[in-house]
Order: structure tokens, then C-alpha cells, then sequence
């Protein structure tokens, strides 16, 4: 019980819920993560295969199991015909609307040291909430789809 006196005490209650606008930037983050670690991968002529636990049931046996597969992921970049790279931001499968005046949707790049730089500075600026309109609308029109 000494070892308790001399720790400090308090009445507190764990928050299990995270509100949903930090949710969405939670999940866009670990997406731009993925496409950094795609990139610094291609550059540096390595492949990029992250794994992920894949559960499955036997037909033969019945019973579940688990394995270790690799993850696939999608490039958010390509070359456009002019040679530049072309960045679009994906949240799950739509592309988000990066300014609705122009009504962009893609980021143009002139090399992939600034294409990394540009994926790092959208992580930052979606922790910051600079996304949150554009996320909640995909988020909201992904969400109405379901409900036909």
C-alpha cells in the first residue's frame, strides 16, 4: 500500500468514442502514410508490400484461420500526358474536390522528391482540418448511396 501514498490519484472516465470529423482525418492520414511509404519505396527501387491479417474459413475442415497476406495499394498518382505527375486525394474510393471554385481535383507535380514533400504537407494540413469540408462531403454522398 506505500506504493500507492505516493502516487497521485484522480477520478477520471475513459472517452470510448472519438467524434467523427477526427475519425475521418484518422483514416485519411494513415492512407496519405501508406502513399508516402509507396513513394520513398518506388524511389528508392524497392517494392512496397505491407501485410495484413487475412481471417478465412476452411470449406474442408470448418475451421477459421488466419494468415498473413499482402495488402494491396493504389497508387494516387500517375503521369499525366504532358509528363507532369498528377496527385489525386482519395477518400475510400472518391476522390475528394480540392477547390470547388475550379472544381480541381488533382495536384500537379513536377518530380517525385516533390511529390513526397506535397503527400507529407497533406498529412499535416488534414491533421490540422484543412480537408474536413471536402472529406465530409464524400463521407456524407458515400453514406446516402447506402441508403436507396
Amino acid at each position: 500500500m506505500s506504493t500507492l501514498n505516493n502516487l497521485k490519484l484522480v477520478v477520471s472516465k475513459r472517452h470510448q468514442t472519438v467524434s467523427p470529423v477526427v475519425h475521418r482525418r484518422n483514416k485519411l492520414v494513415a492512407k496519405l502514410h501508406e502513399q508516402i511509404e509507396l513513394c520513398e519505396a518506388k524511389q528508392a527501387g524497392n517494392a512496397y508490400a505491407p501485410k495484413r491479417l487475412k481471417t478465412y474459413t476452411n470449406k474442408q475442415t470448418g475451421e477459421r484461420m488466419t494468415v498473413e497476406t499482402v495488402k494491396r495499394v493504389k497508387e494516387w498518382f500517375w503521369i499525366s500526358d504532358s509528363g507532369k505527375i498528377n496527385l489525386a486525394i482519395k477518400y475510400g474510393a472518391k476522390t475528394l474536390m480540392l477547390n470547388k471554385k475550379s472544381k480541381a481535383n488533382c495536384i500537379e507535380l513536377n518530380s517525385g522528391e516533390e511529390l513526397i514533400s506535397t503527400l507529407k504537407a497533406l498529412k499535416t494540413d488534414v491533421l490540422n482540418g484543412a480537408l474536413d469540408e471536402a472529406i465530409a462531403e464524400v463521407s456524407t454522398a458515400t453514406r446516402e448511396g447506402f441508403g436507396k
